[in-house]
């Protein structure tokens, strides 16, 4: 089991550590639910220094991404991202990925914890142009300070104009004395507020000075259980949960980032099923009878039938009835459409809505 490089920290400030995605990580330093309104009404900082990131160099780094993801990267410009996704061979996803451009012959992908050695081995495999392709995973660390005083607390600590920072784009520049910070304007929680990546030798240093801006604001660390409750308020995808290496991208809803105004692995067979119609939706729906869906719970109509499943459920802390994304038939994917949720044989009534749950 990896540790993150602020482990002892977390410990010291009381945080429950469990394993994820390989990593030991803060799941709550005090309860889920404080932490998910901190974020929602204030702001929050969470240690996400799993995550992977690999930077790619040399005139050929575009079209290498240009082959392996299925947006289209060439509208990128200096200090913008992309949400991308890896298609596989089968119609699948290898992961979801951010793009980040530095310049024209440098960019930076940021991947999902678990996938770290599957990605880098499959980009690998695609490279047959020998992009310089370097893992600076050990290297860096990420820091997410999200929720509506995310402005105002980065703000004390640099010269960037932070409120100025247009939704997915980055800076490079200095943020509490420390130089060479990607201060990004990006998130998971939907709440508004920025990525911080810092070399992992000042990042106690950058925590500190977070935590002493953010004083006035009540700021607090949140840990992994009110990032997956904030995430999928917002219906954003996780990755292992509602997108794999088995579920199409089409039915996952990620048609918005498949671009076939360039060839890219298996874009064929992607064409070919959007054309034809896709025969299944991942889809939000809302609870009407009290219970918590929860991950693999069946899904069915009226009379019992399966009709699909649950990926990712959980009780809204903001809305306060539970909420949950989960894959059903076509004829079953509108808005207002009921679903039943199984739980222990007992059928509870739910309402297909569109997300986000939480505007």
């Amino acid at each position: 089991m990896k540790t993150i490089p602020l482990h002892d920290l977390h410990v010291q400030l009381g945080a429950k550590m469990v394993p994820f995605a390989g990593f030991e990580m803060p799941v709550r330093y005090s309860s889920d639910l404080d932490e998910h309104h901190a974020v929602r009404n204030g702001v929050g900082v969470f240690d996400v220094s799993h995550m992977g990131e690999f930077v790619l160099r040399g005139p050929k780094a575009l079209d290498l991404i240009q082959r392996v993801s299925a947006n289209d990267a060439s509208v990128l410009y200096d200090g913008k991202v992309q949400y991308s996704y890896l298609p596989n061979a089968d119609g699948g996803v290898v992961d979801d990925l951010l793009v980040y451009r530095h310049h024209a012959n440098e960019y930076m992908l940021v991947v999902n914890a678990s996938n770290i050695e599957k990605d880098w081995n499959w980009i690998m495999s695609h490279n047959t142009e020998e992009v310089e392709m370097e893992n600076v995973s050990d290297q860096l660390c990420l820091f997410a300070v999200q929720g509506p005083k995310a402005i105002a607390t980065l703000q004390k600590l640099t010269d960037i104009d932070v409120a100025a920072m247009e939704y997915y784009t980055f800076q490079t520049g200095t943020l509490a004395g420390v130089e060479g910070v990607i201060l990004s304007a990006t998130g998971y929680t939907g709440a508004g507020g920025f990525e911080v990546y810092v070399v992992k030798e000042n990042a106690q240093k950058i925590w500190e000075a977070l935590f002493e801006a953010g004083a006035e604001f009540g700021i607090k660390p949140i840990g992994l259980g009110a990032r997956d409750t904030l995430r999928l308020e917002k219906g954003f995808c996780l990755y292992g949960n509602d997108i794999s290496d088995t579920t199409s991208p089409l039915e996952a809803g990620l048609g918005w980032v498949t671009k076939f105004t360039k060839p890219f692995i298996n874009s064929d067979t992607l064409k070919a099923q959007k054309e034809q119609g896709i025969a299944r939706k991942l889809v939000g729906f809302e609870m009407i009878d009290r219970g918590i869906p929860r991950s693999h719970y069946e899904l069915c109509d009226a009379e019992g039938n399966v009709i699909g499943e649950v990926t990712s459920g959980t009780q809204s802390p903001t809305l306060q009835k539970g909420i949950g994304m989960g894959y059903v038939q076509k004829e079953y994917s509108q808005p207002g459409s009921e679903l039943f949720v199984k739980v222990r044989e007992r059928l509870l009534k739910a309402q297909v809505v569109k997300m986000p749950f939480v505007k």
